[in-house]
């Protein structure tokens, strides 16, 4: 058995210890500093009682086509351009490169680092200096020929913690570009809704005119017959051009939705001038998938992308507590070196050096604790914003729901008015013809099919820009990958201290 290895003491030897705790004992300290935010967990935020009030049976989350399910070839065709070369989704696609490429520079950081270094410097040699004569007083040319190698050890996960945050941050500039991409989608879906909705009312105003000019024949017939006075003939002649000023309105109205698709799709005004007149299904009753509100964690990008952030300032906060800890640096140089650069390659000039050094903070006048108080506020204010996006995101969810239901009701409901008073309005024009009534028991009961049929038309394009809403309210068919979905699918996993 061999002999243990004896280690001389000396009193120098003797001192290091004390003299090391002394230094770690003297060093910044990050102690009485904490993040104070916790994640919401989402299955306390109950909507048991919301669900089963909006829904006979749970239905499918929305796929990623999920506008075809409005069967309108053009809705299609605009989705389809506004999502190709659109400059909204470039700019996020230029804010994904440059997330990703400073994930790559963080990492790259970490790493070792070798650098080729030839340096050729011509000086004169004071006399009076460490050099003897003849080399003091004259001129010299000083060469070096190598590689500079440097490496941080990373003991206390600095480097690590601010690799991870990185990464985390070009995942959520990925989802984010994923929210863009949904949040233009929806947008196109809703104006085209809203043009729909421009087109039904430029087709009520329309049928208004021609429904104004039969009554307008008719009291002329009335007063060459001497049945009705010129007021009634007035007032039914100062109907038809306040008709086609509504005409006139409801096609402006259709321009200007035009021009704003063109330019929500990154277009030019034309481009809307060949946009066909939409053809849009009325949706089916909204229904809701069982798992609300757990998956809407993993369905929603906003939401995934501000659980990313929150996890990248839990990491900032990591980094900044490990700058506490004694930095330990390795440098190394391996080459030649001359006075003159003709023997410069010789292997008698041949020049190692290798250079451990420890960093270790001891006073600062706060700056380290300053900037880890920073790191935990910031932490603490990105996880407030999850959970605020968490809370906002069954909000919307919730206000789909409630609009839906009412929406329901008040298209019943109008659609039984709208029935009467266009009975109501056929038997007043019937009398009016037959001699039987006047012309205002006609003008009240077209004002009221006028308010019907307006509100018909409103009410329609409400009920499909609230079936869109909770389209875009559960996250628009959008599917984390792999490495997302394991980053958040546990609230708090890997940041929910404090």
């Amino acid at each position: 058995m061999a002999d243990p290895v004896a280690f001389p003491f000396t009193p120098r030897a003797a001192l290091a210890a004390p003299l090391l705790l002394a230094l770690l004992a003297a060093c910044a300290d990050p102690s009485g500093i904490a993040a104070q935010s916790r994640y919401t967990d989402a299955g306390t935020l109950a909507m048991t009682r919301t669900l089963n009030a909006a829904q006979a049976a749970p239905a499918a989350w929305p796929d990623a086509g999920w506008w075809q399910a409005l069967g309108d070839a053009g809705l299609d065709g605009l989705i389809r351009d506004g999502l190709a070369d659109n400059p909204t989704l470039n700019a996020a696609a230029a804010r994904l490169r440059a997330a990703q490429a400073l994930a790559a520079a963080t990492a790259a950081a970490a790493g070792p680092r070798v650098d080729a270094d030839v340096r050729v410097t011509r000086e004169r040699l004071p006399e009076d200096y460490i050099f003897p004569p003849p080399l003091g007083g004259s001129v010299v040319t000083d060469a070096r020929a190598g590689l500079d190698f440097s490496w941080e050890l990373d003991f206390w996960g600095r480097r690590r913690a601010e690799t991870a945050a990185a990464e985390d941050r070009a995942q959520a500039a990925a989802v984010e570009a994923q929210a863009v991409r949904l949040l233009l989608a929806v947008g196109l879906a809703r104006g085209w809704a809203a043009l729909d909705g421009a087109y039904a009312q430029l087709d009520v105003a329309r049928a208004t005119l021609a429904q104004r000019e039969k009554v307008l024949t008719l009291t002329r017939q009335r007063v060459a017959a001497g049945v009705d006075s010129g007021v009634e003939l007035k007032q039914a002649e100062g109907a038809v051009p306040a008709a086609r000023q509504e005409i006139a309105a409801a096609e402006e109205r259709v321009r200007l939705y035009r021009q704003q698709l063109a330019a929500l799709a990154g277009r030019g005004p034309d481009y809307g001038l060949g946009l066909p007149r939409p053809r849009l299904a009325t949706p089916e009753r909204l229904t809701l998938p069982a798992t609300l509100p757990a998956e809407l964690l993993g369905r929603r990008p906003d939401v995934i992308a501000a659980r990313l952030r929150a996890e990248a300032a839990s990491r900032d906060s990591e980094a900044a507590r490990a700058a506490f800890y004694p930095n330990v640096n390795l440098a190394a140089f391996a080459g030649f070196q001359t006075l003159g650069l003709e023997h410069l390659l010789q292997a008698g000039n041949r020049s190692l050096s290798l250079t451990p050094a420890v960093t270790l903070p001891i006073f600062d006048s706060g700056r380290l604790r300053a900037n880890l108080a920073g790191r935990e506020a910031e932490r603490d204010l990105a996880v407030e914003q999850y959970n605020a996006a968490l809370v906002e995101g069954l909000h919307e969810v919730a206000d789909a729901l409630a609009s839906a239901r009412s929406l329901e009701r008040q298209r019943a409901e109008q659609q039984a008015a709208q029935a009467s008073v266009e009975d109501a309005y056929r038997l007043a024009e019937l009398r009016y013809r037959e001699g039987l009534a006047n012309y205002l028991t006609v003008l009240s009961a077209e004002t009221q099919v006028l308010v019907q049929r307006r509100l018909g038309a409103e009410l329609r394009t409400r009920q499909i820009d609230t079936s869109l809403a909770l389209v875009r309210a559960l996250g628009g068919g959008y599917t984390p990958d792999d490495a997302v979905a394991a980053r958040t699918a546990a609230p708090g996993a890997s940041a929910g201290r404090g």
